[in-house]
Order: C-alpha cells, then structure tokens, then sequence
C-alpha cells in the first residue's frame, strides 16, 4: 500500500493554477468563507473574523487519507479525515475578509492542496440553528489520488491508529483533537467518538499506556 503512495508536493506553479481557478469567479470584494471538518477546526492557521457552526449535505467526514508525513510514515502510514462522498458532515465555517484572501488562501493551498489529494470545491453549508446558506470553500477527497483510503474494517484501523506515529505526534492523538475540538464546539462526531473510545479500549487491553508510549523503559546496564 505505501509503495503507490505518492509524496512529492505538487509544483508551485500547479497549485498557483489551481488556486486561480478556483478563485475566477470571486469579485474580489466579498469576503470568503472555508468549511473546517477536522485539524482545520482545531488547527486553523488561518485569518478569519468570524466563526459559526454549519452543515452540508452530501459528503462526510473519514479518515480516508493516508498520511506519512504528520501522522504517520511511509513505513508505518497513519489515517486523517477527508471530506468523502454521501451523508452529511457538520463542522465550522471560517470567514475570511476580502483583504486577506489571496494571503490568506495562498497559505491554505500550501497546506492542503500541496499533494493534489483534494478537489476544492464551494459547497452550500447551512449554519447550524438557522435556515441560512453559506457558500464555502471545502476540501473534497478525490478517490484517485494515491493516498485514498478504502473501506478497511475497523479492527485494522485501530491497529493504525494505535501503532502510526508521525512528525506531528500519533495518529490516536490526531483523532482525540477532532474528536475533542468537535465536542467543544457543540457538533460531535458519534461515529469518531466511538472509534476512539474503542482504540484507547484497545490500547489499554495491550498495556499501551500514552506514558508508556512517550517514555520507553530503559533497560539495566
């Protein structure tokens, strides 16, 4: 499975490309909004001036991207969410002024486009509470690219989770701080919660404790 996975970021003039394709419609006054369903909620690196819960209908969030450089490797590859097709998915919307946008979204691109793993796509999102409709930026999953993840069973993505580890910590950790910031925003997630609570079980019944992951025991001289 590692071996298709392709790792090369794409050449910065492909994601100016990109980028200005899907900014050619934008009158450059209005400002623009991003819809956030996983680290982007939790981990924004964005400028925005508002935030508000919101839904679409028609994609849902899994972790159904391979990732081997911040949550995993290319020997041991973790999972992190996507944006796939059916269902709905409810999450933040970030609105971001019209002065900040080409800034703004360049560093966006950088980090979400730079392997071509996404179509961006406007999508409507329907605040959470209201009847409002938001048209918003969204990162769709594509099922072409080489590090989409297909349906695997839940006992082999625990055995992910628990075991892929990357420059940015753990793959459990990565889903803990969906699974947390969702809940603090008032939009859980019961499919993630569950998968979690079901890995740190896991954990647990293999004595892999967090302290014991972070500390190995040293062995006498």
């Amino acid at each position: 499975m590692s071996s298709r996975i392709r790792h090369a970021p794409l050449a910065e003039s492909d994601l100016a490309g990109s980028l200005a394709a899907t900014l050619a419609h934008w009158d450059r006054r209005e400002p623009l909004w991003v819809f956030a369903y996983a680290s982007l909620i939790w981990h924004p690196e964005l400028r925005f001036d508002r935030r508000v819960a919101a839904r679409v209908h028609g994609y849902h969030r899994r972790l159904c991207l391979w990732s081997v450089e911040y949550r995993g490797t290319l020997a041991r590859p973790g999972l992190v969410a996507g944006l796939d097709r059916g269902g709905s998915c409810n999450g933040i919307l970030y609105r971001v002024p019209a002065t900040d946008v080409p800034k703004e979204f360049g560093v966006l691109w950088r980090r979400e486009m730079s392997l071509g793993q996404y179509t961006p796509r406007w999508l409507a999102c329907r605040r959470i509470g209201t009847s409002r409709v938001v048209r918003a930026l969204a990162f769709v999953i594509r099922h072409d690219a080489s590090n989409y993840c297909e349906r695997i069973s839940e006992a082999e993505l625990i055995d992910v989770l628990l075991q892929a580890r990357g420059a940015r910590g753990s793959n459990l950790e990565y889903l803990e701080h969906t699974v947390a910031a969702l809940h603090a925003e008032g939009i859980g997630d019961p499919h993630l919660e569950r998968l979690a609570a079901h890995a740190r079980a896991a954990r647990a019944a293999r004595g892999e404790t967090a302290s014991a992951r972070r500390s190995p025991r040293r062995l006498p001289p």
